[in-house]
């Protein structure tokens, strides 16, 4: 009796897994359409288990390169979630239809997923920054998740790896027993890092950009306000007008107007075209 329960149980939670994630296109990439803790819980409950699957944080920028690059898009279309990070992006895909959306941030999602694995024993990895950022990130870890399990952490070299070289990264990932992986390589890159260590890498990878900066104390973070408002992104070309300022120039008028158009096009179809729907008497 005791062996069917435990048998049952796994069966359940192999089932929730394997359930199909909703999703809303937005701007022609699906975005995972699940509130925040909800992501959590899929994210904690593939790396109970170790399964290789990777995770790519969107923002409008993430968006808008997938939109021009097709290769790019096809890793994102690939990914287990992608979440909406940024509020431009949950407040369209409100307008699509998702009510009750919020904003699963990439640092949101961090501290969310290491306060959680310091109660599960789950392992956790880091990939990514310079040796300065994941030393100061080890200390505020300690701090604050004093019982975190810390599998690793790796700095890789700023160039493309050689084949004897990754083999050996992935060997160390896959030795240490992590369970989640972040990885900090910025975008794209570390979409692509992760798509192609996909099934070789056996845990959760998560790409979260300059998380590891912001939580090193190497950057700030846009107060609360600023974020729910939805400028996040004046408050980091503040900090960063040189870096900054062409990519934005670049991706948020194209994207405003490719969302307005989605949102246009929308409501034509729930109404029924230009008029509404037209009813036979």
């Amino acid at each position: 009796m005791f062996a069917y329960g435990v048998w049952s149980q796994m069966l359940k939670s192999k089932s929730q897994m394997l359930t199909r994630i909703p999703t809303v296109n937005v701007v022609d990439t699906p975005v995972s359409a699940l509130l925040f803790e909800s992501q959590i819980d899929m994210i904690l409950g593939w790396a109970r288990h170790r399964i290789s699957k990777f995770v790519c944080v969107a923002n409008v920028h993430m968006l808008m390169e997938a939109h021009w690059n097709q290769e790019f898009q096809a890793v994102l279309k690939r990914a287990d979630l992608v979440t909406p990070d940024g509020m431009p992006l949950v407040w369209l895909m409100r307008l699509l239809g998702c009510q009750q959306q919020d904003r699963v941030a990439g640092l949101d999602l961090f501290l969310s997923v290491c306060e959680r694995a310091q109660e599960s024993g789950t392992r956790i990895f880091f990939i990514g920054s310079t040796e300065e950022v994941l030393a100061n990130m080890r200390d505020r870890l300690t701090k604050e998740f004093p019982r975190l399990q810390i599998a690793g952490m790796i700095s890789p070299p700023f160039r493309e790896l050689t084949a004897t070289e990754d083999q050996e990264l992935v060997n160390t990932v896959n030795a240490s027993g992590a369970q989640v992986v972040f990885v900090a390589l910025g975008c794209p890159k570390q979409e692509h890092w992760m798509k192609q260590h996909h099934g070789r890498i056996n845990a959760v990878m998560v790409g979260v950009g300059a998380v590891f900066s912001l939580y090193a104390g190497f950057q700030k973070r846009a107060p609360l306000w600023v974020r729910e408002a939805g400028l996040e992104w004046l408050y980091r070309l503040v900090q960063e007008p040189k870096r900054l300022w062409k990519r934005y120039g670049t991706t948020i008028p194209p994207f405003l107007w490719l969302a307005a158009q989605q949102v246009v096009f929308n409501t034509y179809k729930r109404r029924g075209g230009p008029f509404g729907v037209v009813k036979r008497v």
